[in-house]
């Protein structure tokens, strides 16, 4: 039988993951911001804080902590081409939804920029997906029935999201709900398909649908 891990270093990964992201959101991104949100060098910046605090740690946490291919745990290298498939054929609806929701596409100049098609669009998926849904929800799932996971896990993506709301005074409940909402699909996505690519793909591709092609946000 596999030995049960302690839950203790895991709590101590997220008090140490929400510290420091609360830390960046308002101590390092105000800084940041003077050089351009539509610059190159933005996006870059973004992309590395998101590696070094959501992404990198999780890997550190899987090798050196839980003794486990991180890899293997995330579901990153099993049924691959099912989470390719799923992930565009979840993000074909969500499409056709929109179509259906707020009409044609109608994409602003000014929301094409090096950041949001690359750091808060087509890389999003990894970014999120790895801590939350591969490493978050599944440890959670460890101690926890699926449906409790889900919950806890949603709620802690809909957390991680409020600093830069409210920073950026765009908190509202239309946010809330459908942040927590896209956090349990995207679990119940993973969960099912047993490979992370297909919240992946539908997580990228959802939020490059709303932020770039149908401008909602």
């Amino acid at each position: 039988m596999k030995a049960k891990l302690p839950f203790s270093p895991f709590i101590a990964y997220l008090f140490l993951f929400y510290g420091l992201w609360i830390g960046w959101v308002y101590l390092i991104y105000p800084p940041i911001q003077a050089l351009g949100p539509a610059t190159p060098t933005y996006a870059l910046v973004n992309i590395v804080s998101r590696l070094l605090i959501w992404v990198i740690p999780v890997f550190v946490y899987l090798r050196y902590i839980d003794h486990v291919h991180p890899i293997a745990y995330l579901k990153l290298n099993q049924y691959w081409k099912r989470g390719v498939f799923l992930g565009f054929a979840f993000s074909l609806l969500n499409f056709v939804g929109m179509l259906l929701r707020f009409g044609s596409p109608h994409p602003s100049i000014s929301s094409i920029t090096w950041n949001n098609i690359l750091s808060t669009s087509l890389l999003i998926g990894v970014f999120e997906e790895i801590p939350f849904r591969g490493f978050i929800f599944q440890k959670l799932k460890e101690k926890f029935p699926v449906w409790i996971a889900n919950l806890l896990s949603s709620l802690l993506f809909l957390v991680i999201h409020l600093p830069g709301w409210i920073m950026l005074h765009v908190l509202t409940w239309s946010n809330v709900f459908s942040i927590f909402v896209l956090g349990v699909i995207f679990a119940v996505i993973f969960y099912f398909s047993k490979t992370l690519w297909s919240s992946i793909i539908t997580h990228s591709l959802n939020d490059f649908l709303s932020s770039v092609l149908f401008h909602l946000s």
